[in-house]
């Protein structure tokens, strides 16, 4: 029964204490802070807020999907408890910004043009303030449009892999224009799989927070917060049996036959999510099957959510 009672229930059917320990809040990120304030501001609230409840949970963890500069606004999910395991996810998917690219002399008529020359793949060194290596590496624009132009400015939406940056590439339309050129405002529009159609800002989750402590009222928080496999939107899935699901609870990788259903179309060494029957996220894993097995490890672990 221990090990049965470490599976969770059907993502809408989740108290409000498990969604704040495995959840998602698509944050909308105010300017001046860091992501990292953000994110620990937020978490020690839900962590004050279990504690007023009477919860013997905890939250200890947060973490934040892609790290905005302190300036820049927009599409932050913020991950809670357990969900920090699903971090990995956000490397697998597409970035979306509004730009405002600063000319240094009036737009040239030639800017569209010379701004499509940039989409596919494009060689980037990190700015000397980043946390990586400087090392040159290549990042694809998978879309890279002109919204308007205004003199010297021109504003910008562009959809690009994880890890661009978007500073490094406004300083390099800047020189391909003839003008230079540096970044505006910023702001993230959408990271895979969510987008600024249902954004949260701060208020709005600790009013959550407080309704819910105070009145009694879960509406708010509930509509805030997402149960965590939202994060797993765009990934193929596996389901697998319950007891399958104990197993990979306890270490062992998902064999074959625990596999209830498998997405179609899906490549060997793809990353999967396995969810049990009731749509409840498992695991993170590499999916292994080779052909129509029926015996051998069909899902490597990468990340156990239970």
């Amino acid at each position: 029964m221990a090990e049965h009672s470490r599976l969770r229930g059907p993502p809408d059917d989740r108290t409000p204490v498990e969604l704040l320990t495995f959840g998602v809040v698509n944050l909308d990120k105010p300017p001046g802070p860091s992501s990292h304030q953000v994110s620990g501001w937020l978490r020690d609230s839900v962590d004050e807020t279990l504690s007023a409840y009477g919860s013997e949970d905890t939250l200890e963890q947060a973490a934040h999907a892609g790290t905005l500069d302190p300036k820049v606004t927009g599409c932050l999910p913020l991950m809670l408890g357990d969900a920090t395991r699903l971090a990995q996810v956000f490397l697998e998917g597409s970035k979306e910004y509004i730009a405002v690219l600063e000319c240094h002399a009036p737009v040239p008529a030639d800017v569209e043009s010379v701004v499509s020359d940039f989409e596919g793949p494009i060689y980037q060194k990190p700015p000397r303030k980043s946390a990586v290596s400087r090392r040159l590496r290549v990042r694809e624009i998978y879309d890279l449009e002109v919204l308007e132009t205004d003199d010297r400015k021109v504003l910008l939406r562009i959809r690009c892999e994880s890890g661009t940056y978007v500073r490094k590439l406004c300083h390099d339309l800047g020189l391909a224009l003839g003008t230079g050129g540096h970044m505006g405002h910023l702001r993230r529009s959408a990271t895979t799989p969510f987008d600024d159609t249902d954004l949260h800002n701060t208020s709005e989750f600790l009013d959550a927070l407080t309704f819910w402590l105070e009145d009694d009222d879960e509406t708010l928080l509930r509509e805030v917060v997402d149960p965590a496999e939202r994060i797993l939107e765009d990934l193929p899935s596996v389901t697998i049996a319950e007891s399958a699901a104990q197993e990979v609870a306890n270490g062992a990788p998902v064999y074959e036959p625990g596999v209830l259903d498998v997405d179609d179309g899906i490549e060997q060494g793809s990353l999967v999510a396995c969810y049990t029957p009731n749509g409840s996220a498992v695991c993170l894993g590499t999916f292994a099957r080779s052909g129509d097995a029926d015996h051998g490890i069909a899902v490597s672990l990468e990340r156990v959510l239970v």
